[in-house]
């Protein structure tokens, strides 16, 4: 018994050690890097403080600096076809899309980006995809309530608008829609600088802290905020008694400038959730069921904060 103590205190330094060494020295595998405006900060602020970072990056007093990562907001939405000339002179990553609708709110989606436009529209139909499932399932949620009660006929009309949002996303995205309003790109600063003053682009947010994207959240403004980005207003999450419907698991995704890009998406467990009971009386507001890369959902903010994130 002692002998075995003694192996197995062995085998767990020796792992300990070689962990260690795994680790790049002083990175916290846990820390996630924020880049862009996060709920309670003023649009405004956010767009001067890019400025002014942008300013000093390019500052001709500043100490010569080469290639980083930037979130370029636009200020309209664009279709993929548009995306190279604003973007031009730049390597994309990935970009941030989202079908303005005016009566509803709608998830923003992350597109990984190899080749310009062509992954864009790819990645477009992708989602549009996931939208039919996403309409389909909470049809057939609809139609398994029984009953007419108060909170059956409440959730009924809930799924039932929540299929249409759904259909009319997929319409959109299928067909290649204005869509696109922000991306994130690596260039140097001298192509930043040409970016900003770009007609179409609202702002270029330099994160020369950005190690990994696979560690960063951003969360670009949409072209329609200009004031105090809120809280998120979903409000009372409709329950579901079945998985969220998803696009397969992405894998690791080769950038615009030949290194890897692994995705953040998040995983779904597939624990099933049992109806609750809603008595109050507010408008419901429906989650739409994660697609490959959410980053946000409307005026809302981005799931995939953590309370281990460090903020700029």
């Amino acid at each position: 018994m002692t002998g075995v103590a003694v192996a197995a205190t062995v085998t767990l330094v020796l792992a300990v050690v070689w962990v260690d060494r795994e680790l790049p020295s002083g990175e916290d595998p846990g820390e996630v890097v924020r880049v862009g405006v996060v709920e309670g900060q003023s649009v405004t602020g956010y767009l001067e403080n890019s400025r002014h970072e942008m300013a000093g990056l390019t500052d001709p007093s500043a100490p010569v600096s080469g290639e980083t990562w930037a979130l370029v907001s636009l200020r309209a939405y664009a279709t993929p076809g548009r995306l190279g000339v604003l973007l031009s002179d730049a390597a994309v990553a990935q970009v941030y899309a989202r079908v303005p609708l005016v009566d509803a709110r709608t998830q923003v989606t992350r597109i990984p980006v190899y080749e310009m436009p062509g992954d864009v529209s790819s990645g477009m139909l992708d989602v549009a995809l996931a939208r039919d499932q996403e309409q389909a399932e909470y049809l057939r949620l609809s139609r398994a309530l029984e009953g007419s009660g108060r909170n059956e006929v409440r959730l009924r009309a809930t799924y039932e608008a929540a299929a249409r949002t759904a259909a009319r996303e997929a319409a959109a995205f299928r067909a290649g829609c204005e869509c696109v309003f922000a991306a994130v790109v690596r260039a140097t600063p001298e192509v930043l600088d040409r970016l900003v003053r770009r007609h179409g682009v609202r702002s270029v947010d330099p994160a020369p802290e950005v190690r990994r994207l696979d560690r960063t959240e951003f969360r670009p403004p949409l072209p329609e905020e200009d004031g105090t980005v809120r809280a998120d207003p979903s409000g009372t999450p409709v329950p579901s008694t079945v998985t969220p419907v998803a696009i397969g698991t992405p894998s690791p995704i080769p950038s615009s400038i030949g290194i890897h890009v692994t995705s953040t998406s998040p995983q779904f467990s597939g624990a099933k959730s049992s109806p609750a009971v809603l008595p109050s009386e507010e408008p419901l507001a429906v989650p739409s069921a994660p697609d490959a890369s959410p980053a946000r959902e409307g005026f809302g903010v981005s799931s995939e904060a953590s309370s281990d994130a460090s903020g700029r």
